[in-house]
């Protein structure tokens, strides 16, 4: 049985009260006490909350009195009465009504707890009251809210689904973990589930999908979805604001716990403590938590060993650049997004030029569209040449011998196929050796392919030329200079 199915009851409340209706008839025909009347009550009340919030806000509460169709409560704070009127008015209203009539009203009685004996407060403060309105202030989400799903915070961005997530074989591994999570979350042995892999590879993508995944099977779970900095940050926020036990009590009370980049707990012992507690917290009550960092968790450097003991307790996926066929894959499938149909010629040269990250990929495609789109620029394989090296961290057009002959031969002014005759000319033969030289920096190809470029030449003839130019940038200025002219011409 999914531990999914153990979640708080929250059902829709008209449909509640129906099923209901006709014990309560029963019992009105004889008098009842203020506390009989509570309990019922708190029976509908705790159907359509969650079990955290019930007992931190509801059962603190009694019933003091019931006369003329007033019920009046205990509370242990003016606060308490505030907050339940401001989050539950509808179900407190809906509730005291069916109860006890159609013309009940509810009342507070702060009762205040001195070390002497307990005295009732004067204070009395009328329930049921609309709360005012409030300008809207950004809540911590640590905040308590009814346990109903469209209102818990999960964090998730919807458009990160699987349905638009590219599997490759760089990422089998880790996609087919987070779709078994999917089926039965905290259930399989995937708990936690570790993804790592460099940046702009996909991993938020993922997680985020396997979110949003769980929330569309099961309706009523709790996802949240936060990095590692925003949890220090809510952490320090409830320290500076002596709300610690609400944020215990959040973080403990989601059933899916999907945390990013933990590489950044390095060194903040006081909030690796609190999750190592945290994650305790979750793991024994058999709710899933899913992690993300850039590096596998034994590598993490400034982490408490009790917590990279823990995040070794599952399963650690990593994912992996994207091989050529992939990041036209992706390329591909983004493009179609957009409702554009690439040309395979340009697919290929954006995917050979753009190796490091997704992300730059798709920021090449997204220049790409805004310059056919706004600019209206025709689509073509200049047009993606002028977007893709405009891109920082793009690799560039690679040198081949050919393309070294060619600024060669135009700086010396010697035709490219005297280069690689036969000539002894000192001038033929100082440009074919510097023509030599920079071919053996500039390109990743073995000594015997360079002497084939430059007149079928073995590889004894390409280490005296790299000698001989190595003696004359130490000895003549003049070589010098060309060889520098020449290294900027090339880099450009």
């Amino acid at each position: 049985m999914s531990n999914f199915d153990n979640f708080s009851r929250s059902t829709i409340f008209d449909s509640e009260l129906t099923l209901k209706n006709e014990v309560f008839k029963t019992n009105q025909t004889s008098e009842k006490t203020p506390e009989q009347y509570w309990e019922e009550c708190k029976r509908i009340i705790k159907d359509n909350v969650s079990s955290q919030v019930f007992s931190t806000w509801f059962e603190p509460l009694k019933a003091v009195s019931c006369e003329n169709g007033k019920l009046t409560l205990r509370s242990p704070s003016q606060f308490y009465c505030e907050w339940i009127d401001e989050h539950f008015y509808q179900l407190m209203r809906r509730t005291i009504k069916e109860v006890i009539g159609e013309n009940a009203k509810l009342q507070y009685k702060v009762v205040v707890e001195t070390k002497e004996k307990e005295r009732p407060a004067t204070i009395k403060v009328a329930g049921l009251r609309r709360p005012p309105l409030k300008v809207a202030q950004a809540a911590l989400p640590f905040e308590e809210k009814p346990n109903i799903p469209e209102s818990f915070p999960s964090g998730l961005n919807s458009r990160y689904v699987f349905e638009n997530f590219v599997v490759g074989e760089s990422n089998q591994f880790a996609t087919s973990a987070a779709k078994a999570i999917c089926d039965s979350p905290g259930q399989t042995r995937y708990n936690p589930l570790v993804v790592y892999g460099g940046a702009g590879l996909g991993k938020t993508h993922l997680i985020q999908a396997l979110g949003n995944c769980v929330k569309k099977k099961f309706r009523n779970a709790k996802v949240l979805y936060t990095t590692s900095e925003r949890f220090t940050m809510e952490y320090v926020s409830a320290i500076q604001n002596n709300k610690i036990g609400e944020f215990a009590r959040f973080y403990r009370g989601v059933d899916l716990l999907i945390v990013d980049d933990i590489q950044f707990f390095a060194g903040k012992e006081k909030t690796q403590d609190n999750f190592f507690h945290t994650f305790n917290a979750l793991h024994q009550a058999g709710k899933q938590i899913v992690l993300t960092s850039d590096k596998p968790p034994k590598e993490l450097k400034d982490v408490d060993e009790r917590l990279i003991s823990r995040f070794q307790w599952g399963l650690t996926a990593d994912i992996q650049p994207p091989d050529l066929e992939m990041r036209m894959a992706i390329l591909k499938k983004k493009s179609e997004d957009e409702g554009i149909d690439l040309p395979l010629e340009i697919l290929e040269f954006i995917a050979r030029r753009v190796k490091t990250h997704i992300r730059e990929l798709e920021g090449a495609l997204i220049s790409l569209i805004a310059k056919v789109t706004l600019d209206n620029k025709e689509l073509n394989l200049d047009l993606a040449k002028e977007v893709v090296y405009g891109i920082a961290n793009v690799d560039p057009k690679p040198l081949t011998p050919d393309d070294i002959k060619e600024a060669v031969s135009k700086y010396f002014k010697i035709p490219i196929e005297k280069i690689v005759s036969k000539s002894r000319k000192h001038e033929i033969a100082l440009a074919r050796q510097m023509a030599i030289y920079l071919t053996k920096q500039f390109t990743q190809l073995s000594l015997k392919s360079i002497g084939s470029h430059f007149g079928n030449r073995d590889h004894s003839t390409v280490l005296h030329s790299c000698q001989m130019i190595e003696n004359y940038l130490s000895m003549d200025k003049t070589v010098k200079t060309a060889y520098d002219d020449l290294v900027k011409k090339l880099r450009r």
